[in-house]
Parts: C-alpha cells; structure tokens; sequence
C-alpha cells in the first residue's frame, strides 16, 4: 500500500501506546495497554507450625486441667490418641528449633516439610543431636 502524495509521511517506529509482553507457550505476543499487576504470592503458616501450636494449646489445656488427659483430648477433638501423642511429640523439640518452625510459611501451597520429618528430628534424642539433624533438614528446603 503507497502512500498518497497529499498524506503526511508516515514516522517509522514512532508509537504512542503502551505493549506488555504476554507469553503463551512458545509464541509471544504484545497487548496494548499497560501490563497487569504482578500477582501476590500467597502465603500462610506452615502445617507444621499450626500443629506445633496446637501441641502447645493442648499441654496447656492439659496443665490448667481444663481436660484430664491426653485421650480426653482426642475424643473432643475426634482425633486418636495416636494422633494427640505424635502432636505432643513436637514439643520434644529443642526451643530454638520450634522457634524456627513456628515461623515457617508455606508459600503457594507448597509445605517446607513434613510432620512426619519434624517428628523424626524431635526423635532424634538430645537437643544437639536435634540440632544436627534439623541443619541437615533446613538445607533440603
């Protein structure tokens, strides 16, 4: 297509809209207009720090007699006694490590780790010897 002789010149490359990049497989393509917002990352406490404080919620229920036991717990809750005594196991932990864990988010979904492991460092016997195995679980996540 020419241009007619009475029409201004066209400016090369002389635009006046705003693109953003949008990807969609392996094609590109430019939108007009400005790029959206960036999406907030979700974030909320970890599984395991809210089950390492609902272990301290039920010792201190248990402490102020509020309920006579452990298996008293798992029948209100409608839990096992199982299930209360491997909560109650996580404060097994060393203070430092429970500190650490109660301050563990997960991000998008994604838990750092498992209760299962956080009950296998607390099985681990001495706070050091909790320690060590905590710095190696640390370094996976």
């Amino acid at each position: 297509m020419s241009a007619s002789p009475e029409s201004p010149p066209a400016e090369a490359g002389l635009v006046s809209a705003h693109f953003h990049r949008v990807r969609r497989r392996a094609e590109v393509r430019f939108r007009e207009g400005a790029p959206p917002p960036p999406r907030e990352v979700a974030r909320r406490p970890a599984h395991v720090a809210r089950m390492l404080a609902l272990a301290h919620h039920v010792e201190s229920a248990i402490a102020r007699g509020l309920v006579v036991s452990a298996a008293d717990v798992a029948g209100q809750l409608g839990f096992t006694r199982a299930r209360v005594t491997h909560l109650l196991d996580l404060q097994l932990l060393a203070p430092d490590i429970q500190e650490e864990v109660l301050f563990l988010e997960a991000v998008e979904a994604k838990e750092p780790l498992s209760e299962r492991v956080l009950r296998a460092v607390a099985h681990a016997g001495t706070w050091e010897a909790q320690r060590e195995r905590w710095r190696e679980v640390r370094a996976s996540f």
